[in-house]
Order: structure tokens, then sequence, then C-alpha cells
């Protein structure tokens, strides 16, 4: 954990080695949409990059589409043989009850984008917040802030994420919930690091001589300078929100049956493991493929972030 915290810094100091208009840093460094773009379309040089953009967007085809995608209702019970293993019919074979398990694969997509976008949005905004006023106050808010995230720093994503199901319930929802609870400390170290990188710049000290206010000096020139390292990290995180979310599922604190959440599945089909293992191979294997695909497009970015990649 405090290696992923580290290098978010270094990823903090290399965001504010980018160059400004005509190399040098202005008063107002450019939008952030502008920036983000370009460090989309750098990223997309990286062949890596290039294969986990296409493998996200082909989620989320997946994911919007899987209506008129899937041949079956991922609940219809009886769509084909019990156990049929993949045929043209049913291409990744039929479960215990009769169900298509590629329908219920292409529908698990919608379940893996809500709980990326949603568990990492959580932990990802309250995190920032908690760093980016911890940093630009100082003082005793800083140490209050800091340490209350220290205190939850020392236990483990996992066991943060297992303690919050337990008391919400085992639900999709709440493991949704705990997951994005869980990470918050992370973030906030993250977010907390580059503000201070952030507050040494030329051009916030400008913005403060020039008198602007604190709500002006944080959302205005602090909070859009530290936002793309903070989305490359946050790309990173949906596939640890995704695995997490899915062993939630797999221990039976996170989707309930018959929900075709990709954990769910695995768990549901460990019995039959022996005799029909296409029941948990396809659902591995979409975990699988959703967790590379965002780790490709996370180190794309990344590197196109770091101009010090360019000289290795």
């Amino acid at each position: 954990m405090q290696n992923r915290v580290n290098r978010a810094v270094e990823l903090a100091e290399a965001a504010g080695a980018m160059p400004g208009p005509a190399g040098e840093e202005s008063y107002r460094r450019p939008g952030i949409w502008r920036r983000l773009r370009a460090l989309l379309a750098a990223a997309t040089v990286n062949r890596g990059a290039r294969i986990g953009l296409a493998l996200v967007l082909a989620l989320v085809f997946a994911a919007v589409f899987a209506p008129w995608i899937a041949p079956f209702d991922p609940d219809e019970m009886g769509a084909g043989m019990f156990l049929s293993p993949p045929s043209a019919a049913h291409w990744f074979g039929t479960d215990e009850f009769g169900r298509d398990i590629f329908s219920r694969v292409i529908h698990g997509a919608r379940l893996t984008i809500q709980v990326g976008v949603i568990a990492v949005g959580i932990s990802l905004t309250v995190g920032t917040l908690v760093g980016l006023v911890a940093g630009y106050a100082g003082g005793w808010t800083e140490r209050i802030l800091m340490r209350l995230v220290d205190v939850v720093f020392s236990f483990t994503e996992t066991l943060i994420a297992l303690a919050a199901v337990a008391v919400m319930g085992p639900s999709l929802t709440n493991a949704m919930i705990a997951v994005g609870i869980a990470a918050i400390p992370f973030y906030a170290r993250v977010a907390y690091s580059v503000t201070l990188v952030e507050r040494n710049r030329a051009y916030f000290d400008a913005a403060y001589v020039a008198g602007a206010g604190h709500m002006r000096l944080i959302f205005v020139h602090l909070l859009p300078n530290i936002l793309p390292p903070l989305i490359v990290v946050a790309t990173l995180g949906v596939s640890s929100a995704v695995l997490a979310a899915a062993g939630l599922s797999f221990l039976g604190l996170g989707a309930q049956p018959p929900s075709p959440e990709w954990g769910a599945m695995l768990s549901a089909g460990r019995d039959y493991f022996t005799q029909a293992s296409w029941i948990m191979i396809y659902p591995g294997l979409a975990i699988m493929v959703a967790v590379l695909a965002f780790n490709l497009l996370g180190d794309g970015i990344r590197e196109a972030l770091d101009p010090r990649q360019k000289h290795r």
C-alpha cells in the first residue's frame, strides 16, 4: 500500500514537471480536460495502452448493449440442458439451472462497470476532498485529518471492506460502498501529497498574492491541477475495486443469487468444477480480462504522464 502512495507522489512530481505554454509555468496552467485528452492521446501510443483501451471499450460496449448481444435472459432457467458443455447453441455452456453462461457473463459486464465506477467514485471523491483540505489548510486541520487517515491506513482494505459489509449487510450495493470506503485513505494520501507539491508552484503563489479567496484557491487553482495524477491512480484503482467486489461476492457478502455478477458466478460454480469446469472458467476469464484492461490503460496513461519514462 505504501509503495502505491510513493509511486503516486512520483506521479505528482512528474505532473508538476509538465511545461505550460511556451515551455514555462504560467499563472493559469492548461485546462484539466485539455491536459487529460493530451495524456490519453499520448498513452495510446503505447501498445499495451491501446490494447487496454480497446478492451475497456469492448467491456463498455458489452455493458451498454447486453440485452441485444446476449441470446438469452441471464436469469432464464431451462434455457438449455443442465450443465451442458459449450456448443453452438450455448457458446459458454449452461450452469446447474440450465441458464446460458454466455448471457450471464455479458450482463455481468454491466455490474463490473457499475462496481468500478461507484466504488472508485466514492473513494476518489471523499479521499480527494480530505487530502485537498488537509494539504491546503495545514496546521491542526492537517494533523487531525491525516492522523485519522493514518489510523484507518493501519488496517488492510480487505479487512475494512469485510467490516463494512458485515455492518451494512450482504448485497452488491453494500459491497460497492464497502470497497469505496476501504480505499478512501489511499486516495486521501495521494491527494494530500499532490496538494503539497502544487502549493509550492508559482501559479499558486501568484493567485494568493492577487487576493484569491480560499474557495477559489482550492477549487479553481488547486483541484484542477491535482486531478490528472489522481485520475491515473483511479484508473488503476478500478481493477482493484473489481477484484475486491468479486472477492466479496465469492464469499457471499456481495451480489446475491441470481445476480449474474462474475464473483458470485465463480462461487456458485465451485461445487461443479470437476464435472462442469466451464461454469467457473468463463467468469474467471472475464474478471481477468477486465482487470488486465484497466491495468494496461492505467499504465499507459502513467507512462505518458511521467516524462522520465521517455528516457528509459
